[in-house]
C-alpha cells in the first residue's frame, strides 16, 4: 500500500519516490511493502523519522489490518 508523504515529513531521501506530478511517497520493495520496513524484524527502520501518516497508526492496533483489507479489495483508503 503506498505511503504518501506530506509537507514536513523528513524521511531519508533514499526512501522517497516521486510520482512525476509533485507527489512524493515512500519507496516500495519488490513485494509492494514500504522500503523502510526491516524485513528481518518486521519493523520500521526509520521509526524516529517516519512519516506523519505512520505516526497516526498505533503499533499493533486494528487500523493497519483494516487498511490492508481495504487496499486488497481495491477500495479507497
Amino acid at each position: 500500500m503506498p505511503v504518501w508523504l506530506m509537507p514536513g515529513d523528513d524521511v531519508p531521501i533514499w526512501f522517497v519516490e516521486s510520482d512525476g506530478h509533485g507527489g512524493r511517497r515512500m519507496a516500495q520493495n519488490e513485494e509492494g511493502w514500504c522500503a523502510a520496513i526491516d524485513p528481518y524484524h518486521l519493523r520500521c527502520s526509520i521509526y524516529t523519522q517516519r512519516p506523519a501518516i505512520c505516526r497516526q497508526f498505533e503499533m499493533g492496533g486494528d487500523d493497519c489490518p483494516r487498511g490492508r483489507i481495504r487496499f486488497a479489495r481495491g477500495a479507497d483508503a
